[in-house]
């Protein structure tokens, strides 16, 4: 619009006479010939009276025609001819007016035609007050004057407003130009055309051809984004001020001026403004501590926008949040059943008994709120009687209640369960009764297989204890234990054989004697020999004088010594009853204990020096097994709740385990040592790992009543407890060499076979288990009598 100005004519002040009407003439000849003529006949409305017209002369009568046009029409378009605009003709009446010759002649004329010219009609005096044409004349010219100055003052704003076109309609309702095509008119009177939109279609086509460009609702138009406008609009969404306008320099700051001779203000800065703020390093020491607690992720990545989605859905972003919304739905109402029926079945109709009843409860404590009533149609039925209370109360309910909305837990169950493997996997194991070994008499307390895994070993109540061929049921030695007072059949609590692969013998323990057997029948040459030769020295019995208190080494007699007897320990009253014995793993060394003999509760015995010791002064609590570490020179010692580990060679407590049980019954050390078994009273079964801590690693509650016995296999990855419930559950129990990984326990099998006993004592089932040295079999002792083998 800049260049428009300076190419329009500059207007010159009016000094002289206005313009006359042979002026206002010509224009109005030229403006018709552009026109075309058409709009004289738009104004039609506007016409003079027949005598009106034959009063004036022909050129007159068109010069009112075109007046009145111009008056009521065309005063608001401006020529851009340079020729037909008013401001050139006043511009060049003023150039002309130095010439006297012309002027003169053309104030003689104008006079002439004044004197000529007849008086307007009333319609036409009320524009401007012009009485004749040539005061309409000057009207016109004042108007198109006035018309160049509003328009110079407003393309010569600043106002970014005036890019646009300035409509004129005023206070008219917008609605009124729905029918037409065009919205009103601008200050030159030509129709402003409505503004296009753009369609869904026409912005994807226009995006993908200028990514960078922005649809203008002023101009109807769409504008490409430069560089610097999009580096500043990514300023703004950093939050950075860029100074956009700095190079223009457009702003002045305070006190630059020069000519002042005092500053705005003479005051000091603050101190404020050169201290630290405290809540800025508040603010910046609580961001970067959810830094460093990950709360705030710097280097989250950006949600990435979909490749398709909805053209037409434009308000998918403003969209209502449901999870904002607070409005939480009424409980619906139970549905009527059966008894609301007005032909309730008979079942659902009172009694009087029934009646009495629900008339005597509290109406909390009533089920139905009324008393159910048969009635023959839908039409006599009577109106509820409570029906205005109840909702009321329901009401009351609603408002006095407070209701939440709890989210639903959606648990995958699969993550939450370990991926265990198949038992089919992990073959082999026991999973099936072989063979059953009978002959007892009597519950099955013990059972042992000897280190070449021939021979089974089983000790009964019946005060036998027998050998059997452990792949078949033949059994290949019986021995009857002497008889203790009033003949009364001595009870075996512990039978066990030797580890040594080069001695034939087993140790069975009774409340109070130890006897070494060596059976005869199964022995080799060799093992006999080796045998015989260990027990030729008669014992000494030269122990300590505490020790002595409680046992004492003898020979057996000679009818014993051909009966296969090799040594007998016999232990005193102050000793109290023996429950257990157990072997070192080469065979020299065995363990005995007296859970009642307070401080000789445990002895420890060397079978070469046919020798006794007391390892510990005092007893710390009652003691209910031991067993030796399979490698180490350790001592595990175990009393009704926990587990002490004591170093033999240095003579120090090395650990001590926390069960978490209430009893322990048994306990059993892997192959490798570094894990063990407990099994308990309470039914539980605990891993430890003595690398992980003092605590069970594991604890496994399968069993439903006490557990007996467990067990490790010596060479496969498996492990059992017996229990008195009649059951007997095999696991797999890996034990990793890297120490980084915990053992592999999963469930395999659960062996049911024997009867459940009950007595007087209390319900026994499974007594004991042994696993086969070299196969994956097991065997197992009941109290029904039985031995049997699971392959």
């Amino acid at each position: 619009h800049n260049r428009a100005r300076a190419a329009m004519p500059k207007r010159k002040k009016r000094t002289g006479e206005p313009n006359n009407g042979d002026d206002a003439r010509a224009r109005a000849e030229r403006d018709r010939k552009d026109d075309g003529g058409e709009d004289v006949e738009e104004f039609a409305e506007v016409s003079l009276s027949d005598d009106e017209w034959d009063s004036d002369e022909e050129g007159n009568i068109e010069d009112v025609k075109i007046g009145k046009r111009k008056a009521f029409g065309g005063v608001f378009e401006e020529e851009e001819d340079d020729g037909g605009s008013s401001m050139e003709s006043d511009d060049a009446d003023s150039e002309d007016s130095g010439d006297d010759a012309e002027s003169a002649e053309e104030s003689a004329e104008a006079e002439s035609s004044e004197e000529e010219l007849p008086l307007l009609p009333q319609r036409l005096r009320e524009f401007d007050g012009a009485e004749s044409l040539k005061e309409l004349a000057e009207a016109e010219g004042r108007a198109i004057g006035e018309l160049a100055y509003q328009k110079d003052l407003f393309y010569d704003s600043e106002d970014s407003e005036n890019e646009r076109e300035l409509n004129t309609i005023g206070n008219v309702p917008a609605e009124w130009y729905d029918d037409y095509e065009h919205s009103g008119y601008d200050l030159e009177g030509k129709k402003i055309g409505k503004k296009s939109t753009e369609g869904e279609i026409d912005r994807m086509l226009a995006l993908e051809k200028h990514p960078w460009s922005v649809f203008n609702d002023k101009t109807g138009k769409r504008e490409l984004i430069s560089p610097a406008d999009m580096a500043f609009i990514q300023s703004m969404k950093a939050g950075v001020q860029a100074e956009r306008y700095a190079p223009e320099k457009w702003f002045i700051e305070l006190n630059t001026y020069t000519d002042k001779i005092h500053a705005t203000s003479q005051a000091p800065e603050p101190k404020s403004r050169f201290i630290p703020s405290k809540w800025e390093a508040k603010r910046v020491r609580r961001l970067a501590y959810a830094i460093k607690m990950g709360w705030i992720d710097l280097n989250k990545a950006k949600p990435a926008t979909p490749e398709f989605y909805l053209m037409w859905n434009e308000n998918e972003e403003t969209q209502r949040n449901a999870f904002n919304s607070r409005h939480f739905a009424a409980p619906k109402p139970a549905l009527p059943g059966h008894a609301e029926s007005y032909n309730p079945p008979e079942e659902y109709l009172f009694d009087e008994e029934e009646k009495l009843a629900w008339e005597a409860l509290d109406e909390e404590d009533r089920d139905l709120k009324f008393i159910p009533t048969k009635n023959k149609s839908l039409r006599t039925t009577p109106a509820y009687l409570n029906f205005q209370r109840e909702r009321f109360e329901r009401c009351l309910d609603l408002y006095m209640a407070v209701r939440s909305q709890r989210k639903r837990k959606h648990i995958d169950v699969d993550a939450l369960t370990p991926k265990l493997p198949k038992p089919s996997e992990l073959r082999p194991f026991p999973s099936q009764q072989s063979i059953v070994f009978r002959g007892h008499e009597g519950m099955v307390r013990s059972i042992d297989v000897d280190a070449r895994g021939q021979w089974l070993l089983s000790g009964g109540e019946d005060g036998t204890v027998r050998v059997w061929e452990s792949s078949t049921t033949r059994e290949v030695a019986n021995f009857s234990l002497p008889k203790g007072g009033k003949k009364a059949a001595v009870v075996p609590s512990k039978v066990y054989w030797n580890p040594d692969r080069e001695l034939c013998l087993f140790a069975v323990a009774t409340p109070h004697a130890l006897y070494f057997i060596s059976p005869q029948s199964i022995a080799t040459p060799q093992q006999k020999e080796t045998t015989d030769r260990l027990f030729s020295v008669v014992p000494s019995n030269q122990f300590k004088e505490k020790v002595l208190q409680l046992v004492r080494w003898e020979k057996p007699t000679g009818s014993q010594w051909d009966e296969g007897y090799r040594l007998i320990i016999h232990f005193t009253k102050k000793a109290s009853e023996l429950t257990q014995v157990e072997w070192h793993r080469k065979g020299d060394y065995f363990a005995t204990v007296c859970p009642n003999g307070k401080s000789g509760a445990v002895l420890i015995h060397q079978l070469s020096k046919q020798i006794s010791q007391n390892p510990f002064e005092k007893s710390k609590g009652i003691i209910q097994t031991v067993r030796f570490h399979p490698q180490k020179p350790f001592f595990f010692v175990a009393t009704q709740r926990h587990v002490r580990v004591y170093n033999l060679a240095e003579q120090k407590l090395q650990k001590k385990l926390m069960s978490g049980v209430q009893w322990i019954s048994d306990l059993h050390i892997h192959p490798q040592g570094d894990n063990l078994l407990i099994g308990s009273y309470d039914a539980r079964v605990c891993w430890f790992d003595m690398d992980m801590g003092t605590k069970p690693y594991k604890v496994l509650k399968y069993h439903k009543l006490a557990v007996r016995a467990t067990r490790f296999h010596s060479r496969y990855p498996l492990f059992a407890s017996a229990s008195d419930d009649g059951t007997v559950h095999i696991f797999h129990g890996r034990v990793y060499d890297d120490l980084m990984q915990n053992p592999f326990i999963v469930p395999l099998k659960i062996l049911r076979g024997h009867e459940i006993v009950s007595s007087k004592a209390g319900t026994f089932g499974v007594m004991d288990v042994a696993f086969h040295t070299s196969q994956p079999w097991i065997y197992t002792a009941g109290a029904d009598g039985t031995v049997r083998l699971w392959v």
